[in-house]
């Protein structure tokens, strides 16, 4: 068996997506191919699919001039497993509002039963690095790089919670969905790659 994992690769950071991906698929022994993808033909071929760190306007902007959003929406309502980062997980959440401006007027997947505020750390200058527990899925200490990072301020039904740094919500997970405010793919820790790239594999072959 082989896994497909593509990386959105509209804007932001895809080659350290790709390259984090690349190297936990070797650890983990799992074999696979990582690819930059942007149209809804691309998407169409996925296994599994991470919305990396950027700018979500910009992204959600021109995912939907090439019809890429309503496909990626559909594969992951089909159960394809989707790592959103940042910009990501504000891509997969139902509502969007930013700490400075209120509330944003941006496409949305509409997937995530979240409340997100865009920005919630501060802007560009206020980014530091921390140490985050994602315990629940057996990764108890993770370098956390915030970059103008978002955080949730509640989650809906079925949602959960697998990290918070200073009483605010930094990581969830539902189904196969996980959004996380950090940057994983900005460390040399792969842990969090490895395990969406297991999450891919259960998926494909049916364990979950």
């Amino acid at each position: 068996m082989s896994l497909i994992v593509g990386v959105f690769a509209i804007q932001g950071d895809v080659y350290e997506n790709i390259s984090s991906t690349k190297t936990a698929l070797k650890e983990l022994g799992v074999e696979g191919t990582v690819l930059g993808v942007k149209t809804a033909e691309d998407v169409s071929k996925l296994d599994g699919l991470i919305i990396p760190g950027g700018e979500s306007t910009t992204i959600g902007q021109l995912s939907l001039v090439n019809s890429s959003l309503k496909t990626i929406k559909e594969k992951i309502e089909h159960g394809m497993p989707v790592l959103g980062i940042c910009a990501g997980m504000i891509m997969l959440s139902k509502t969007a509002n930013d700490r400075i401006i209120g509330k944003t007027d941006q496409p949305l997947l509409d997937l995530l039963d979240i409340k997100l505020e865009r920005n919630s750390f501060g802007r560009q200058k206020e980014s530091f690095e921390t140490d985050v527990s994602m315990a629940s899925i057996n990764i108890p200490k993770f370098d956390g790089v915030f970059i103008r990072a978002p955080s949730v301020s509640d989650v809906g039904s079925g949602v959960e919670v697998l990290a918070k740094f200073n009483e605010k919500i930094v990581a969830v997970k539902k189904g196969n969905m996980i959004g996380v405010a950090f940057h994983p793919e900005l460390t040399k820790d792969v842990s969090l790659h490895k395990y969406f790239v297991n999450l891919i594999k259960k998926s494909k072959t049916g364990q979950i």
